[in-house]
């Protein structure tokens, strides 16, 4: 129980405190597929980085509501806006691909604070230049916020190393996942990079909250995966290296070199992307710091799309009571026929279909209300880029 305590005091330290995703760490192709969007639809998703929520836009979707307790995350999301509608592409890209802008100093007091709230403005004014001026050793502002210090220790473990250093050049570089199987086998990336101090770091709880893992997924790993979290990892990383396309996966790209490149990107920065949503899209997107239950009980419309990410893991080990009421507001407040997806650090969920909940017919367990398409839930997470997830989920809320 103290470790347990520990172990959670530590996770709020760094999760109540600092901006922790600076990139969205969920494949938006597979939520496209799972969420078939429409221009009636509403979705509500937690912010993380925000670059889902204008991947959604982007996708079709008539309205999206970002949703997030933690204020830093959308401060980010508001700065990506307040970009969209002041920058030129090419300052964009600057700042949100290279992860850097030179005339941060000029740029951002004359034509980005001004559309941003006054929370946001407070943390840009502050963090803004450590974190995008480009200055010091952390150049890109994908090395900062606390899995950017994660991403940055990680590159330079890789740096230090010139045979990881020399096969993961190679292994963004490769066009097809044969070349990358040949490099990852032959540099012995696996012998390289999981020596015995990373694999002892990976243990510790500590390390993981920088991820933005909680104790209870470690577990939940530790429980029903062979070799626990730390195999988990070796064999995600190992696939992502030699049995999965490179060439367009910018979620690890980013993470091991601190920017995007024209190519390898979200979708929101690409020049197209970036155009149609300055001329309008930008509009479609809603920013509300609240946590997901507090959102949806406040909130007037119906929602017909809810993308709940992977928080379901920890509400279910620490605030079991905060699972059944935020589902109760799902249930609530959604559309007929809504659309439920969430990821898990497990391999399956079996929390979510006994939760109690009230509909106009009495007492239901949410298991008799959700239709799961788990076919297509196994199809598109097998092909998800970032891959380090146990599970996928999709379901359908009937009507009540």
């Amino acid at each position: 129980m103290a470790l347990d305590w520990i172990a959670r005091a530590g996770f709020h330290v760094i999760h109540g405190h600092s901006l922790v995703y600076n990139a969205c760490w969920e494949d938006p192709r597979v939520d496209r597929e799972a969420l078939r969007l429409s221009a009636d639809d509403r979705v509500a998703v937690i912010t993380s980085a925000g670059c889902n929520a204008l991947d959604y836009v982007l996708a079709g979707a008539g309205h999206v509501c970002a949703v997030d307790v933690n204020p830093r995350q959308n401060s980010l999301l508001e700065l990506k806006l307040a970009g969209l509608r002041g920058l030129s592409f090419d300052e964009f890209f600057a700042l949100f691909g290279r992860g850097r802008l030179d005339n941060w100093a000029d740029v951002y007091p004359r034509r980005l604070r001004g559309t941003l709230s006054p929370a946001a403005q407070n943390y840009w004014d502050r963090r803004g230049g450590e974190f995008f001026a480009g200055r010091g050793r952390r150049r890109s502002f994908y090395f900062h916020g606390s899995s950017g210090l994660f991403a940055y220790l990680a590159s330079r473990y890789v740096s230090h190393h010139w045979r990881l250093r020399d096969a993961v050049s190679a292994l963004l570089d490769a066009e097809t996942v044969d070349e990358q199987r040949t490099i990852y086998e032959s540099h012995r990336v696996r012998e390289s990079l999981f020596r015995p101090l990373l694999q002892w770091m990976l243990r510790r709880d500590t390390t993981l909250a920088l991820l933005g893992v909680p104790r209870s997924q470690r577990r939940q790993l530790d429980r029903c995966y062979a070799g626990g979290i730390v195999q988990f990892i070796i064999d995600r990383v190992e696939a992502v290296f030699s049995r999965r396309p490179l060439c367009d996966n910018y979620f690890w790209r980013v993470y091991l070199t601190g920017h995007y490149t024209p190519n390898c990107c979200p979708e929101y920065l690409r020049r197209e992307n970036f155009e149609r949503l300055k001329q309008g899209l930008v509009d479609r997107v809603s920013v509300h710091t609240n946590s997901l239950l507090g959102f949806l009980r406040q909130h007037t419309e119906r929602v017909s799309r809810i993308v709940l990410l992977d928080h379901m893991d920890w509400l279910y080990a620490h605030a079991p009571d905060q699972l059944a009421a935020e589902w109760q507001a799902i249930v609530d407040r959604a559309a007929s026929g809504a659309r439920v997806i969430w990821r898990s650090a497990g391999l399956s969920v079996d929390f979510v279909d006994p939760v109690r909940v009230r509909t106009n017919r009495g007492i239901s367990a949410l298991g008799d209300l959700l239709s799961y398409d788990r076919e297509l839930a196994t199809s598109l997470h097998a092909r998800d880029r970032v891959h380090t997830y146990g599970s996928f989920h999709i379901a359908t809320l009937s009507a009540i």
